[in-house]
């Protein structure tokens, strides 16, 4: 096996402190000397850290993505040494030799010789909006979650609103439970003013719906809950400004990825967060797919391949292009709908759909690097087309 560097460390991390393994020697030498250091993973003890490192004249440092603690250990190194970061999963060590000092040596073992995955980083830039995508879905579902008790309350109490009002939460749903909340007297002419829109029309069901045995602990619970979504919504307003002003550093990128069909300027800003901009990371659109976890793993035996399940890749980007899938499938007379439906008569709903996300993302891809709309795309599949008939 041949040799990279001629000195290189592998750092095995934790939350207090880290583990960090230098092997150095010719690059002919099959036993390089090695050099053990454990540091604290406060500024102070990384600083001693990077000062260690320099000290061997280190090239090269590979560490394993624990969690978020890798993060300062990288921020302290990444102005003067190659750093390489690999997911624990593709670099066991030996079953019976696990030590800290162990994993730290044999991270640098990997490294030495160039057999440690790298993972992809995206610059600081995209780091951060990654975290305010991710805070954001994680408000979004607690949001909902949230909805879900108020719609727990309401059964409880016998009210039936959630029959005749599809989004309880929207304007007139909400003037529904703050009747409630409030106490006030429910009379035709009060819902009549409360509602708006076709519901107007239903204000004697409205009146049936809200006639139940809501108590004064129905009242507080709700209330309660009212206040949380309340809570949750202003934070997501919140983000979503945070969000827009490094989405204007990307501007060209998100209506790139807006001209997708089904693809918002939510769903873009994931897609960016997540990726980055610069395809040149991914060497072709199958990588990409595969590194998203969007392609089925790899099982051959005995030169017969066997069907396997997706991998897990990265779920933020996954679950959120299987949303932008699912409302494509109801716009009729896309090209894209059309392979979805094309796809579920075979293979069923969800392999259609986790096909169609893949679709999606090589689309992504694609438009990134060529720095084109999905119009222009098409008219460039449209043209290539014609040609090879022609």
């Amino acid at each position: 096996m041949d040799v990279l560097y001629q000195s290189c460390a592998g750092i095995d991390v934790h939350q207090a402190n880290i583990v960090v393994c230098i092997l150095h020697g010719p690059l002919t030498s099959t036993r390089p000397k090695r050099e053990m250091a454990t540091f604290d993973t406060t500024t102070k003890g990384l600083r001693a850290c990077h000062d260690f490192l320099s000290q061997f004249h280190v090239e090269a440092v590979g560490m394993e993505s624990t969690g978020v603690y890798w993060r300062p250990v990288w921020h302290a190194l990444c102005d003067d040494f190659e750093l390489i970061l690999a997911q624990p999963a593709h670099m066991k060590a030996i079953p019976g030799q696990k030590t800290d000092k162990k994993d730290a040596h044999w991270i640098a073992k990997l490294t030495r010789i160039g057999l440690l995955p790298r993972s992809f980083v995206p610059d600081e830039t995209i780091q951060e909006l990654r975290e305010l995508t991710r805070q954001r879905k994680h408000y979004v579902e607690s949001r909902n979650r949230e909805t879900n008790r108020i719609h727990k309350i309401l059964q409880s109490g016998g009210i039936k609103l959630t029959t005749y009002i599809e989004d309880i939460m929207g304007l007139s749903g909400r003037n529904l439970l703050q009747l409630l909340v409030d106490g006030t007297p429910i009379t035709p002419r009060i819902v009549h003013q409360s509602v708006y829109t076709s519901l107007k029309k239903k204000v004697p069901q409205l009146l049936e719906a809200l006639d139940g045995y809501f108590s004064d602990h129905h009242r507080f619970m709700l209330k309660q809950s009212l206040e949380i979504y309340d809570f949750y919504q202003k934070q997501i307003e919140l983000l979503e400004e945070r969000m827009n002003v490094y989405l204007s550093r990307y501007e060209n990128h998100v209506e790139i990825l807006d001209s997708i069909p089904g693809i918002d300027v939510i769903t873009a800003s994931v897609i960016i967060s997540e990726v980055g901009v610069d395809m040149s990371q991914f060497p072709t659109a199958g990588h990409l797919a595969s590194w998203a976890g969007l392609c089925p793993g790899n099982n051959e035996s005995a030169g017969k391949k066997r069907s396997t399940k997706i991998r897990h890749g990265n779920s933020y980007l996954k679950k959120c292009l299987c949303q932008a899938a699912f409302a494509i499938k109801k716009q009729k007379g896309s090209p894209l709908a059309d392979r979805f439906y094309q796809i579920q008569s075979r293979r069923g709903s969800q392999k259609a759909t986790i096909a169609l996300a893949h679709q999606l993302l090589k689309i992504a891809y694609i438009l990134l690097k060529e720095q084109i709309t999905y119009p222009e795309f098409l008219a460039q599949k449209k043209t290539t087309r014609d040609e090879l008939v022609a």
